[in-house]
């Protein structure tokens, strides 16, 4: 159990113990027994048996994956540029520069030099790849640029009303990761631009959530955790942890300067999810369930003069203290297992 959790279960016994719910002191078991009868229990709860899962709400963001900026590769004047709020997918215009067309090819690698026959490298793969998949044919994708690979390049040009030069280069094309969504322009139609000046502020088109997490609760959100994400709309969205982040960092607000992660979350149906970037939502993490045990609600732990925990037992108008152990806190109840607890039955807790 984390110091944080055991926190708030000391701090369920002292509501406990203030409503009425006594602890019985170390005795003989005749001085037990008489007290036991002359105990008063506010109220009972069920000791139930089911799953219980550890699971937390937290405040998130709406965005999108990614951010990066891409710059101009030709001078002159910009004459187009894509709209922000927009999506610019493969062999789709980015911007205009003197009216010539900059379009957008999938890929990790920069475009940092003109491609031409006889050019080796993973940037040549990498235009292929990105030809391959606009349907052309006739060479060989791999990290050599051919004759083949020139007479592909043409026909791209052609279709593009570019001159058939079978040679690409910074000025004509820009690469990205993926589909990229056009978060603000860095310039504008009319403006003097230049290689390496920002041009465009762009993100990734799939829409995600970020929100921090405490250091103490990080087991929740381990890569891969299902979670469900509410929309600002009010609907509600499944999802999954995407990311982790791997340094802590003190939090923003002065009153709470508690260590946390960045998580990220990615959706199941991104394309479904609609909503305002940044507007603010609320994630729901289940963490982990454990499945077929006992549990109460925290608020009926006892301080045990001896140490540990107890429950207060409840049958026949008596009442005992029955020691226990504790599992999983969650949903306002905690796990417990000890002897001669079963399902059913009832535990002193405060009154409402």
């Amino acid at each position: 159990m984390s110091r944080r959790k055991l926190v708030a279960a000391l701090a369920a016994v002292v509501v406990v113990a203030g409503a009425g719910v006594a602890v019985t002191a170390l005795a003989a078991p005749e001085e037990q027994k008489a007290v036991a009868d002359e105990r008063r229990v506010p109220a009972t709860a069920p000791v139930t048996r089911g799953d219980l899962s550890d699971s937390s709400q937290q405040d998130g963001t709406l965005g999108y994956l990614g951010e990066r900026k891409i710059n101009a590769g030709p001078s002159g004047i910009l004459t187009r540029i894509a709209p922000a709020g927009s999506t610019v997918e493969r062999d789709e215009r980015l911007y205009e520069v003197d009216g010539r067309p900059v379009l957008l090819m999938y890929g990790a690698e920069p475009m940092y030099r003109t491609l031409k026959t006889g050019d080796k490298g993973k940037d040549v793969r990498q235009l292929e790849e990105n030809l391959a998949a606009l349907g052309y044919v006739g060479f060989t994708v791999d990290d050599e640029y051919t004759t083949y690979t020139a007479d592909a390049v043409k026909r791209w040009q052609k279709s593009h009303g570019l001159k058939r030069t079978g040679s690409l280069g910074p000025d004509t094309i820009a690469f990205a990761g993926s589909a990229v969504r056009v978060k603000e322009a860095g310039a504008a139609a009319g403006d003097q631009v230049g290689p390496g000046r920002p041009v465009l502020t762009v993100t990734g088109s799939e829409r995600v959530v970020r929100f921090k997490l405490p250091v103490a609760d990080a087991g929740l959100a381990k890569t891969g955790t299902k979670v469900s994400v509410q929309l600002p709309d009010g609907t509600t969205a499944p999802g999954k942890v995407s990311s982790v982040g791997r340094t802590a960092s003190a939090g923003n607000e002065p009153q709470d300067r508690t260590p946390k992660i960045d998580i990220t979350v990615s959706f199941d149906a991104p394309a479904k999810v609609k909503g305002v970037d940044q507007s603010p939502v609320t994630v729901d993490l289940t963490g982990e369930t454990r499945r077929d045990v006992l549990s109460v609600p925290v608020n009926a732990l006892l301080a045990l003069p001896g140490g540990g925990f107890g429950v207060q037992v409840v049958e026949n108008g008596r009442t005992r203290d029955v020691e226990v152990e504790l599992g999983m806190f969650g949903q306002g109840r905690v796990e417990i297992s000890g002897k001669g607890l079963r399902e059913g039955m009832k535990v002193g807790v405060p009154s409402a």
